[in-house]
């Protein structure tokens, strides 16, 4: 019977070979996205593992790790050019056995440095005031690929005297490189500075199987199942001529086996064709190396052998009816239609969802325990309730209207709720996830924000010279000198500056007028003191008491009350201090005023980190906030980039399913045509017939999206959902609109596959 069942499938005539043709190049379609993501997901690691040597002093090592006979003195820090973080890796060898960072063939000695290749090409296309004038010396060299997260990664690494390294603050002595990747960190006894930690590791992990590929594998069973009604047809008929149940379900197997694993071929053949491409899609905000895009050997396996045994098993399941009787499909008896009851797993998803609240464990693996199995719920209870929500829409649509194309349309509905779903199953999902991954990026998005009252403030330059804050005086720990004349004339001078404004240190001690903390949580901070004529140059918060010249603002001013702005005064109260004195006290801020133009931005950093080449390079408060949201942009760049491909991944879902219900509905199509329907009230009908469950359901996966949203943020931050934006109404619209085009791409079929001699009795 295999021989058999492969003669029919490989030489059964033009139509068996169409529709092998159509399934296998569906499954491959299907094959070759899953490949992708997990390629996408193998490559995440793979370029977490190149930071490893950038957590050397971080607590990282591992405790087997060789240690070199030299010392070496390192410093990591963190510059800005443009938006984009520049990695600052500041060395000083103690002997000529000092461990050397991988990528370079030595250490920089004082005066060299060696450039990302990103960066090189940066130091040689923008004005040296903007960022060459802050790294000393001369380029030695460029930095290989084996110490780079990316091709796009910013970073240096500066040579320096021993000497003059060991007073910097922060440096520390290493006897060896780190070479444990940032994975391998859960956060407890250790700390990330480079990479993505155990925690956002499984994150990725968890929205990638639950967002990504869970939609791959509804279009790979809905490209298996294509043509399964005259699939049924040609095994009834076999029935009626003496076939078992068993021969049937063998050929059956084999020909669903055959276009499973010639689509599965197609679909590795499809990954390595466009693998290169693939290298600009990521998942981290940092493109990955071509070589990154790797297949790991399980993962293989696992796509070679598990989608044709799916695609087997499956048309095993699809044969039931015809076991049962040979003229169980004949007969075209009505499915029994979907109950009610299958709305309890998305009701059990929400409910789920709603019970963590208040109750979210501590630990990231109880975290991803709770909220992935109900999130996976929802999306399951959405597949499950679709067909019983589309046979409500369908038999409500009915009942209103008396045109001929909806009544047609609204009756199949009713009586086959699950065909009619199953092709907009995809696009019902991929609404659902899109409106789940808004609603939390929104919320975060406006708690963490800069506040669009003062968008101005995410451009002023800031820079901190403070170190800690000592609790039981609640005085702050490090200053450095005052800018000196001819550094602040400099920096007046750059256009784009509006103003600088230097917070000195407070010898009067009064207190922050900022602090509210409760009575018994210690002494408050000391506020810092500033000249109120440089405050009158901010863009915000630069009043101060009538006829003040010098006042108490706030010990973290140049953040501009961005992440706690209650209790910000309208005006600051006045220091009874002159203003020649507070010129001579020395400095714990300052913050520079600009105009935002990338020019102004970094030509003011250029100047403070020379002026002061021991401390941090100043950054923006915009800056500061997406390096504090690093975790949010995380999932900003998570949210974008199942938006882009859940997209895409349901349109071919669409796609194939209403061409395959076109196929198998051709001989119904062609009798309505010999009765004189016309054929534009047909395109209508197949049009409704994927419309009216596509916006029914979409109305309750949007709904369902933002109900998830608004419990994961509620119960994980405490937060409430807001009002989304425009962009995801035309991100909506435009995909809706979108899936109306593919729907109507397939109506020239229609024509061809609806004529007079479809009708005829084989």
């Amino acid at each position: 019977m295999i021989r058999l069942g492969l003669r029919l499938t490989l030489r059964g005539g033009r139509e068996a070979a169409a529709r092998l043709a159509v399934i296998a190049a569906a499954v491959a379609l299907g094959v070759g996205l899953l490949l992708s993501i997990l390629a996408a997901i193998n490559a995440t690691a793979t370029q977490n593992s190149r930071n490893a040597w950038l957590n050397t002093g971080s607590g990282t090592s591992a405790a087997g790790e060789p240690a070199a006979t030299d010392p070496l003195w390192w410093l990591l820090r963190a510059d800005h050019f443009d938006g984009d973080i520049v990695g600052r890796v500041d060395v000083a060898a103690t002997g000529p056995k000092s461990p050397v960072p991988p990528g370079i063939p030595r250490l920089p000695g004082p005066g060299e440095f060696y450039a990302s290749p990103a960066l090189s090409k940066l130091l040689h296309s923008v004005p040296a005031a903007e960022l060459a004038d802050r790294y000393p010396g001369h380029e030695a060299g460029t930095i290989g690929a084996a110490a780079l997260p990316g091709p796009d990664s910013l970073l240096v690494v500066i040579g320096h005297d021993p000497a003059q390294l060991a007073k910097q603050p922060g440096a520390t002595r290493v006897n060896a490189l780190t070479t444990v990747a940032p994975s391998r960190c859960d956060g407890t006894n250790c700390t990330v500075r480079a990479g993505i930690d155990n925690r956002g590791v499984k994150l990725i992990l968890s929205v990638a199987g639950t967002a990504l590929i869970f939609p791959v594998l509804i279009l790979i069973g809905t490209a298996t199942r294509l043509a399964a009604a005259s699939r049924e047809q040609r095994f009834a008929a076999m029935r009626l001529v003496g076939a078992t149940p068993r021969q049937v379900s063998l050929i059956a197997t084999v020909e669903s086996t055959v276009a499973a694993v010639l689509g599965t071929a197609a679909g590795f053949a499809l990954f390595f064709l466009f693998r290169t491409q693939l290298a600009a899609v990521n998942l981290t905000r940092t493109p990955f190396f071509a070589a990154d895009i790797a297949l790991r050997a399980p993962d293989v396996l696992l796509v070679a052998l598990g989608v044709p045994l799916g695609a087997a098993v499956a048309a095993r399941l699809a044969l039931r009816r015809v076991r049962v009787s040979p003229l169980g499909v004949t007969r075209r008896v009505t499915p029994r239609p979907p109950r009610a009851f299958r709305l309890i797993p998305l009701a059990a998803g929400i409910a789920e969802l709603s019970y963590t609240i208040g109750r979210v464990p501590r630990s990231t693996n109880g975290q991803i325990l709770v909220f992935v199995p109900g999130i996976l719920l929802v999306l399951l209870g959405l597949v499950i309730a679709g067909p019983w929500l589309t046979m409500a829409g369908a038999r409500f649509l009915a009942r209103l209207t008396s045109r001929p194309a909806l009544l047609v349309a609204g009756r199949r509905l009713a009586d086959d709720p699950k065909a009619g779903f199953r092709a907009v199953s995809g696009l019902v999902l991929a609404l659902c996830v899109t409106s789940t991954a808004v609603g939390v990026i929104g919320s975060l998005n406006a708690e963490r924000g800069i506040p669009k009252s003062t968008p101005a403030v995410g451009s002023v330059l800031a820079a901190s010279y403070v170190h800690g804050l000592d609790r039981s005086s609640g005085e702050t720990v490090g200053s450095v000198h005052p800018l000196t004349a001819d550094t602040l004339r400099e920096l007046n001078s750059v256009p784009g500056v509006n103003g600088v404004v230097m917070i000195h240190t407070n010898p009067l001690r009064t207190p922050d007028p900022t602090w509210y903390g409760p009575p018994n949580a210690g002494a408050p901070p000391v506020a810092g003191l500033a000249s109120c004529a440089e405050l009158s140059t901010m863009p915000a918060y630069r009043a101060c008491a009538d006829g003040a010249a010098v006042a108490s603002v706030s010990e973290d001013y140049t953040l501009f009350g961005t992440y706690s702005r209650e209790h910000w005064p309208a005006a600051w109260p006045a220091a009874a201090l002159s203003a020649q004195r507070l010129a001579r006290l020395p400095v714990q801020q300052i913050a520079v005023a600009t105009d935002g133009s990338t020019s102004a931005i970094e030509t003011a950093r250029t100047v403070l980190a020379n002026a002061y080449p021991d401390q941090d390079v100043p950054w923006t408060v915009r800056e500061d906030h997406a390096e504090s949201g690093a975790e949010l942009a995380g999932y900003q760049q998570l949210a974008d980039v199942v938006v882009l491909v859940s997209f895409p991944i349901a349109g071919c879902s669409l796609a194939v399913s209403v061409a395959g219900g076109l196929r198998d509905r051709r001989r119904p199509f062609s009798l309505l045509r010999l009765a004189g329907t016309q054929l534009a009230v047909l395109r209508r009908v197949v049009l409704l017939e994927s419309a009216v469950p596509l916006l029914v359901v979409a109305v309750v996966a949007i709904g369902t999206g933002f109900l998830a949203a608004q419990l994961f943020v509620q119960a994980q931050f405490q937060y409430s959902i807001r009002a989304p934006g425009a962009e995801y109404y035309v991100i909506v619209l435009a995909g809706l609109a979108a899936s109306l085009g593919v729907i109507a791409s397939t109506m020239p079929l229609l024509r061809r596959t609806t004529g007079p001699e479809t009708a005829r009795n084989e």
